[in-house]
């Protein structure tokens, strides 16, 4: 292999690889990268076999090939470069040389067989959907997947479809067991759906979610046996699904809670982040009183101290006392973007609550009480 690249172009594809080679020791190979040159166009292959990577970009090519080398050492040299034309040749022994003016750097390299086999797709069955909505969802959704090993089918986000001719609708579903967070929106389907009903695992979301910020339109989809495809040229992410069975999430939801009431959004933040400062600082437990007319928020850590703040707010019924997570809270709040105000949602002081935007019915984060 022997090529020339502008530093720019290369800097962007071993960008992307950093995020998915794995830099645990469980398997050393995969902290390499795999190269491949044909017809004038550079491939890197990066995965942990969790998340699989494939980019491209266009280079000058003087002998095709391939060569594996250790992504980090690569990216880092290639960063301290200068703009420019950049000279990669695969040298006898599988190591490689990069070349730029009277600079030349060798990188130890492996030999080709070491590489594992790369996940590959047949399906040409992808559906196009907007960018910014499928984003939108999983900023909605990420950060309530629980990250408790043992509870393997809850660390991802639960993905299916209704799209029926009455109703098309992409939901997004997390929960870690104290919390769950619930999303619909409509999807602008082009040709056919994706496959309902699957788990994506949390490092395969973050990987979409890079992707995704970069995009402004369209992107396809699909799935393929235990696995996704993203596409959006020139990158390929395939990301290994979840293999388990996912809770009946709408058990979870509580019915017929007939105490609603509506807060200012940014001003329960700002209470929250105050007041979540003098509370135990492992449960981040808080207690809201509510009663008629406004909303207490206290908390109580004997090595600490305690606070107390208070807002107006339209509310008649009983008094209500309960305890929160106030990080639960603020995550839930910090996701939505579009909306000044929220509604919390409650029944008495032993049952979940709800927090919803005011203006968005259809996003949801179902929070279990705390003895306080």
């Amino acid at each position: 292999m022997k090529i020339k690249v502008q530093k720019k172009d290369l800097g962007i594809l071993l960008t992307r690889a950093q995020n998915i080679v794995e830099k645990r020791n469980n398997m050393p190979v995969l902290i390499n990268i795999l190269m491949e040159t044909k017809n004038n166009e550079l491939k890197i292959f990066a995965t942990d076999l969790e998340v699989s990577l494939i980019d491209k970009t266009k280079v000058i090519t003087e002998k095709e090939g391939q060569v594996v080398v250790n992504a980090k050492s690569l990216f880092d040299l290639i960063k301290e470069l200068d703009d420019g034309e950049i000279q990669l040749e695969k040298q006898s022994n599988s190591w490689l040389k990069i070349k730029q003016g009277k600079s030349v750097f060798n990188i130890v390299g492996i030999k080709i067989e070491e590489y594992p086999i790369f996940p590959k797709y047949t399906t040409k069955q992808f559906t196009k959907v907007e960018s910014g909505s499928f984003l939108e969802m999983i900023d909605k959704t990420l950060y309530g997947v629980s990250t408790d090993e043992t509870r393997h089918h809850l660390n991802g986000v639960y993905f299916e479809n209704n799209l029926s001719k009455q109703n098309k609708v992409f939901r997004m579903v997390a929960t870690d067991g104290h919390r769950l967070c619930m999303v619909d929106r409509d999807p602008d389907i082009k040709n056919e759906e994706p496959k309902s009903g699957v788990i994506i695992p949390k490092k395969g979301l973050n990987e979409i979610r890079k992707l995704l910020e970069t995009i402004d339109g369209e992107f396809e989809i699909a799935i393929e046996g235990a696995q996704l495809i993203v596409k959006h040229e020139p990158t390929t992410l395939m990301i290994r699904l979840i293999d388990g069975v996912y809770p009946d999430y709408t058990q979870l939801i509580p019915q017929n809670l007939n105490e609603n009431i509506k807060i200012e959004k940014e001003k329960l933040m700002s209470i929250l982040k105050r007041v979540s400062l003098l509370s135990n600082q492992k449960s981040k437990g808080v207690t809201l009183n509510i009663n008629k007319g406004k909303l207490e928020i206290t908390s109580y850590n004997p090595e600490l101290g305690d606070a107390q703040e208070e807002i107006p707010v339209n509310y008649s019924g009983d008094p209500i006392k309960i305890g929160f997570n106030a990080k639960y809270i603020l995550d839930v709040l910090s996701s939505i973007k579009e909306e000044k105000e929220i509604v919390l949602s409650v029944k008495d002081n032993v049952s979940p609550g709800i927090i919803q935007p005011e203006g968005d019915k259809r996003y949801k984060c179902v929070i279990m009480p705390m003895r306080m």
